[in-house]
């Protein structure tokens, strides 16, 4: 791959910041962050939005959008957060890795068909975590699969058979640990290894290994109804499109969630010291793989790291057919932040920039 590879965070980790703990926010600073979110919600310009915002514990939630206030409280409804269900996959892979269940080194076909021989250069669990596994983002058939529901639930056309066997009959486009290329297909194969490898059904490990066990009792992988359920929109904003199937691609995007639980989620990032993965949480901190010109991009095992005057942000984003999310956290402000709107991304889109720039200026 074009960069530097630090330690696998299963190896033993340090912190990387020294971080300095700043005041307080008073009454006059939660004044300005609520008129901030606010901005915020207003400038997204989406159906339904929400921005909840974490500073040393204590949260600030704004919603509003362009449709009618629904039925139940917008801060209350559950949002597909797409991609950024990527970071609860990374660390499911951690906390299993540090039980001793895993190493990430297993090759993935083996997982999958115990009986194949891994061969001379194997697609390995920690390939597939860091897209460095040499897959292309999506299976070659997945357009001419998911064409016939293209603006409904490309994605359900796609099952978990079809893509572990698209897997195991087409070899990489290039050796894994050569090239970072960002990849759903990879990130989807690795949760059916990890079911494979553990012997347990992918829903029944994210939800006993991290929703059980950080609280997220408000997180669940598919929806039920609109009074749990935010309704996602067209680009056009006016336009309800069904809830997201991710099919095959639960790893990758299945997650919905609250507000609140995306800032318990975060929160337990922020202090890994108060929970009982704080193993696991640490991990999930420390640089994997940096790429680029100068080595600019940073990854960690689950999150995109950035360089702030006070100390590294770490982020992530996702999008379905009709909702967007952002989660983000700044150790050195004590800050989290969640982000969700009901509106597909589209050209010039300003809701990932929002999000963005207020965790960044935190």
């Amino acid at each position: 791959m074009t960069g530097r590879r630090t330690p696998w965070p299963g190896e033993p980790a340090t912190e990387d910041h020294a971080e300095d703990v700043p005041p307080e926010p008073g009454p006059s600073d939660d004044a300005a962050l609520r008129e901030r979110l606010a901005d915020a919600v207003a400038a997204s310009d989406a159906p339904d939005v929400v921005f909840a915002v974490s500073r040393h514990g204590r949260r600030t939630l704004h919603g509003g959008g362009t449709a009618p206030q629904p039925g139940v409280p917008r801060e209350d409804l559950r949002y597909e957060i797409g991609s950024a269900s990527k970071t609860f996959t990374a660390l499911l892979l951690m906390r299993l890795i540090r039980r001793g269940v895993l190493t990430g080194g297993e090759a993935a076909a083996t997982c999958l068909d115990p009986g194949r021989t891994a061969g001379p250069h194997p697609v390995t669990l920690a390939h597939l975590i860091t897209h460095t596994s040499g897959l292309p983002a999506l299976p070659a058939d997945f357009v001419r699969r998911g064409l016939p529901a293209w603006r409904t639930n490309p994605y359900a056309r796609y099952p978990a058979g079809r893509l572990t066997d698209t897997f195991l009959r087409h070899p990489p486009k290039h050796r894994p640990g050569t090239r970072w290329h960002y990849s759903n297909y990879g990130v989807s194969v690795l949760g059916h290894a990890i079911a494979a490898a553990t012997g347990t059904a992918w829903e029944d490990l994210i939800t006993g290994q991290v929703l059980r066990a950080f609280g997220l009792s408000g997180t669940a992988l598919r929806a039920e109804g609109p009074e749990t359920d935010a309704v996602g929109h067209r680009k056009d904003g006016r336009t309800p499109v069904p809830p997201f199937d991710a099919g095959g691609f639960q790893a990758a995007g299945a997650v919905r969630s609250t507000p609140d639980d995306l800032l318990t989620f975060l929160e337990a990032h922020l202090d890994p010291a108060r929970s009982p993965a704080a193993g696991s949480l640490r991990a999930v901190r420390v640089p994997v793989l940096r790429r680029g010109l100068g080595h600019r991009h940073v990854h960690t095992v689950a999150w995109f790291r950035h360089p702030t005057e006070g100390g590294p942000m770490y982020f992530h984003s996702g999008a379905t057919l009709g909702q967007q999310a952002f989660l983000g956290f700044r150790p050195d402000t004590d800050t989290a932040l969640a982000a969700v709107c009901t509106r597909r991304f589209r050209a010039r889109d300003p809701f990932i920039a929002t999000a963005y720039a207020l965790l960044a200026e935190a």
